[in-house]
């Protein structure tokens, strides 16, 4: 069996290898004998949430099957988003907690992610064993009569969640008009009832889910609806969510789209101002915009950079005692408040900011200004070492000396699909676009998905 973890979970095809109901059984099985073992239970007790596509509730029925078949309580609490699964697991003192979804990717995707007793990141060596129990004889165990596992529907849990968020955000929003792109997926409920409940008049977009549907031309990755709707309809501010709720991209109330790195650049300064930025430092990716690195810098807060990956920026956040991270994309973490990225969490921050500054988002934007970057992705048919691709590094070197320490270029390979992924940043419009491009069509050549068939 090839790798099933990969940097966030297990990700592929609904209903196709290796992600079948039978495998998800198994995993089920798997994930509860690994519990007990490492963690010296008698029994385990599992929260398991999902999102809106149409794969989720078959595979929801078969990780629950092999988790009751091994024992285990589930408590099973719908369509939620995947930071509310994070925030449940340790409400409920539960040992780990189980989310399907597969975040941005369109719906006939699908995934499984698993997060620890804490609501944070699942332990690597976990996986690991998990892996290798799956590959060897099934050893879970089979309990019979009283000591089947239960299956526990838990009709509280989206309040709970909402309980939360307004615990740590009791804001008034009474008055502000605010639209939203929920992506049709797990926030079309939460999202809209939480800004209402707090007092907001709420446009709300892509709550119509219908199992197809999911990030389809909408939410974080396709904001173009969300600005429409900002723009005709004066709102004070727009956020869009994915298709699990964990990112947040914004629209200001002039229409201008304003990613992740100005959310950070935005919040750092926020924090450090009330002396609640922990080490005067954020974390975020090598992805990052220049700007952000300049914007930060002259606030005198320090940039730690990591891999793209929102379980790499969660890593080095504990690893230099950070309490604010995130990535382009709009994953941000706010560790003082929860253990994984959050974008309804996200979103109460942001407003906080406003409502205490007494500032739009367009004006409190205002403190990042953007190198112009350009990212180009390839359909790949296999991922070696980027150093292995013909010509490529020498190329890079070429064009990084003509922008005589200007800019930046990266080439990196997804961890959830087969892409490679050039993303250049420098002064100038057209020649990041050009240079990006030109290294696309290098990749493309040897090693694209159509290439040397």
């Amino acid at each position: 069996m090839s790798r099933l973890f990969g940097t966030d979970g297990i990700r592929g095809v609904a209903n196709e290898d290796p992600l079948t109901p039978d495998l998800v059984y198994r995993l089920g099985r798997q994930l509860v004998v690994t519990l007990l073992e490492e963690q010296g239970l008698s029994r385990v007790r599992l929260v398991i949430g999902r999102d809106t596509r149409l794969s989720g509730p078959m595979l929801e029925a078969a990780l629950v099957a092999g988790a009751l078949s091994a024992g285990a309580e589930c408590y099973t609490v719908g369509i939620l988003p995947t930071p509310a699964i994070a925030i449940l697991t340790r409400q409920l003192e539960a040992h780990a907690g189980a989310v399907l979804s597969a975040s941005h990717n369109p719906f006939e995707d699908n995934g499984i992610k698993f997060f620890s007793a804490e609501g944070s990141k699942f332990p690597d060596a976990w996986e690991d064993e998990i892996e290798a129990r799956l590959a060897a004889p099934d050893s879970a165990p089979r309990p019979s009569r009283a000591r089947i596992g239960r299956l526990v529907p838990y009709g509280r849990a989206e309040a709970d969640y909402m309980r939360f968020l307004r615990s740590v955000f009791p804001l008034d929003l009474r008055g502000l008009t605010l639209a939203l792109d929920c992506a049709h997926g797990a926030t079309y409920r939460a999202a809209p009832r939480l800004f209402r409940a707090l007092g907001a008049r709420v446009l709300a977009l892509g709550v119509r889910p219908d199992g197809t549907n999911i990030n389809r031309g909408c939410g974080a990755l396709s904001p173009e609806r969300l600005q429409r709707k900002v723009e005709a309809s004066g709102a004070r501010v727009g956020f869009a969510f994915d298709g699990d709720g964990d990112r947040l991209i914004t629209v200001d109330e002039t229409g201008e789209v304003r990613d992740g790195d100005y959310l950070l650049a935005i919040c750092a300064r926020y924090l450090k101002a009330r002396g609640q930025l922990k080490g005067n430092q954020v974390v975020t990716t090598v992805m990052a915009n220049l700007g952000l690195d300049r914007s930060l810098a002259e606030a005198a807060i320090r940039v730690v950079k990591t891999q793209v990956g929102d379980r790499y920026v969660l890593e080095e956040m504990g690893r230099v005692g950070a309490n604010l991270g995130g990535e382009q994309s709009g994953h941000l973490i706010f560790l003082g408040h929860a253990p994984t990225g959050d974008g309804l969490l996200s979103a109460l921050q942001i407003l906080a900011v406003m409502g205490e500054s007494g500032q739009p988002l367009s004006a409190l934007a205002r403190c990042l200004t953007k190198f112009p970057q350009a990212l180009v992705s390839v359909k790949v048919r296999e991922k070696p070492p980027v150093e292995m691709i013909p010509g490529l590094e020498t190329r890079i070197r070429e064009l990084e000396s003509a922008m005589n320490g200007a800019g930046r270029i990266l080439v990196r390979y997804s961890g959830t699909e087969p892409l490679a992924r050039v993303m250049i940043a420098g002064e100038s419009s057209e020649q990041v676009e050009a240079m990006a491009r030109e290294l696309a069509a290098l990749i493309s050549r040897a090693i694209g998905a159509g290439a040397g068939s």
